[in-house]
């Protein structure tokens, strides 16, 4: 078997995960997980795809060949990782919004080789004050080496400066 990984972005409308799914299916493929939303009244998506070597490139071209209803798709091919046995870190971030966060904080994380495995964001309003609230969820992976306190450290007088409340814990 083969992973496929799968991006897709087009004009949200009715129909669009089961144009997805339907060649996927066609192909023998299994989809084996997603992320996928509405932003902005586009709708995005990354999934992994498992299918029989011999049909990889087939579902490539089916895929791609969706362009052609107004969807935009990226296919590549991934691989099994070697778990390194860093550690696997939650970050929690809320506050109100404004410009830089994100980069603040993922500029801190890469100056210390600790990867993004998934970041979620949202704004929302804050019900104390209608203020626009920013909230971020992160898994993180950082190398063994890495000493879990510094980093806290860090991130908590960047936090100070932007004014947000972080939340830092070890998953494993």
């Amino acid at each position: 078997m083969e992973s496929l990984v799968v991006t897709v972005i087009g004009k949200d409308r009715p129909g669009l995960v089961e144009s997805v799914s339907a060649v996927v299916e066609e192909h023998g493929g299994s989809w084996v997980e997603s992320r996928m939303s509405r932003l902005a009244g586009e709708f995005a998506g990354i999934l992994r795809v498992s299918v029989p070597a011999a049909s990889a490139a087939a579902l490539s071209e089916g895929l791609e060949s969706l362009e052609s209803t107004g969807l935009r798709v990226v296919v590549e091919r991934g691989f099994e990782e070697a778990d390194d046995g860093g550690h696997v870190i939650l970050l929690e971030l809320i506050g109100s919004d404004r410009p830089g966060i994100v980069h603040a904080i993922s500029e801190a994380l890469a100056a210390r080789d600790v990867n993004v495995d998934e970041l979620n964001t949202e704004c929302d309003g804050a019900p104390w004050s209608g203020d626009t609230l920013f909230k971020a969820t992160a898994r993180l992976r950082a190398p063994k080496t890495l000493d879990l306190e510094q980093l806290r450290t860090s991130l908590e007088a960047i936090a100070s400066d932007l004014m947000v409340d972080i939340t830092i814990g070890e998953l494993e």
